[in-house]
């Protein structure tokens, strides 16, 4: 994961010349390179609109969480949590949980980062059998460097892997993130949030 060591946003380096020049001479009719699942992921994940916060460590992940709560004036809001494992990590910071749809945001861990659309697999391990749509617009998603895999249907698989005696139910993605992705047809009939992913290192 070395790309995320160096990266906090997504920065596209400039080629150099002897790559330009490699290029040039390689065939049209070449299939193009296939980019690391990682670095796939952030690409897309950005391009859906998604804030994107790699972290070394747990006490990084903390201290930047503190910063988007400072940033958001979020201190003294409600938050929708529904893993205990989650606020118990959490607890310095004396949130004020509920279960109410007015909520302000909405913290939680994920399935999967899918690498080759951006998108995050969740389930009802996360929101339980809630649709987004009954989800606070605002959403922190804690999630670690060995959940990126390229694939949906790889996240599918090791969700059956990981959960062979109680398959969870309430499956489904979100890859739309910002308001400006509510009028893009493509996206049409999903439910877009406003969305900080906070990625662990953990590999």
């Amino acid at each position: 994961m070395n790309l995320f060591r160096k990266l906090i946003g997504y920065v596209t380096s400039a080629k150099t010349e002897e790559d330009q020049k490699h290029n040039k001479n390689q065939s049209k009719f070449m299939p193009e390179e296939e980019l690391p699942t990682d670095e796939s992921f952030m690409i897309k994940f950005k391009e859906n609109g998604g804030k994107f916060l790699y972290c070394t460590d747990e006490q990084e992940m903390q201290e930047t969480f503190g910063l988007i709560l400072k940033e958001n004036n979020w201190h003294e809001e409600e938050v929708i949590c529904f893993d205990q494992e989650l606020q118990n990590k959490l607890t310095h910071f004396n949130l004020n949980y509920t279960n109410q749809k007015e909520a302000t945001f909405f913290i939680s861990g994920c399935e999967y980062l899918i690498g080759n659309t951006g998108a995050l697999l969740i389930s009802s391990n996360q929101i339980k059998e809630k649709k987004l749509a009954s989800l606070p617009n605002n959403f922190i998603i804690i999630a670690r460097t060995s959940q990126l895999i390229n694939s949906i249907g790889e996240g599918l698989s090791g969700i059956k892997n990981k959960s062979k005696n109680r398959i969870p139910t309430n499956i489904t993605t979100i890859k739309t993130f910002g308001e400006n992705q509510e009028n893009d047809f493509l996206n049409y009939g999903s439910t877009s949030k406003n969305l900080y992913l906070l990625l662990v290192e953990d590999l």
